[in-house]
């Protein structure tokens, strides 16, 4: 069986697609699971899909995470930039964790320019749109022991 990643999603992603466009495109979150879904396969994960705008459950699923996933890819949307708890639960994760952000965060309002998942997180994806979870997903596909198929890692720049 593949190792399962946990794709989290915070607060407002589920407007993607029609709240912002010009900052966060057209793409739905329904979309956004079906590419992670296809790119998690292609590198021999499996995935959990998830969106929340409570951080409460948000951070449960992290608790979560600690028994039933690998890694975590983890949209923490504006609770990024705010929340002390979700850090505090990120740090209790064994695992790989990847921040992933739609819109380039550090081209935009003072206040997006930090967030306290980037403490935890093992990398950040800002401004490559939807594309960054599955940039993600492929870097998790390389660094997870017993990934499956896979991609090889030299195939990729080195990090």
């Amino acid at each position: 069986m593949p190792p399962v990643v946990f794709v989290l999603n915070g607060p407002n992603l589920n407007l993607l697609g029609l709240r912002e466009p010009a900052i966060y495109g057209r793409e739905t979150l329904a979309d956004v699971a079906a590419l992670c879904a296809r790119t998690a396969q292609d590198v021999g994960l499996s995935v959990d899909f998830r969106q929340t705008n409570a951080e409460a459950e948000l951070i449960g699923w992290v608790h979560e995470a600690r028994a039933r996933a690998a890694g975590i890819v983890i949209n923490p949307a504006g609770y990024g930039h705010t929340s002390v708890a979700l850090l505090d639960a990120l740090s209790a994760f064994e695992g790989p964790v990847i921040e992933v952000h739609i819109s380039q965060i550090h081209r935009r309002e003072a206040f997006r320019h930090h967030t306290y998942v980037s403490h935890r997180a093992d990398a950040v994806i800002a401004g490559c749109g939807v594309q960054g979870y599955a940039l993600a997903l492929v870097r998790l596909g390389t660094v997870l022991p017993s990934q499956g198929r896979g991609i090889a890692a030299d195939t990729l720049p080195p990090s």
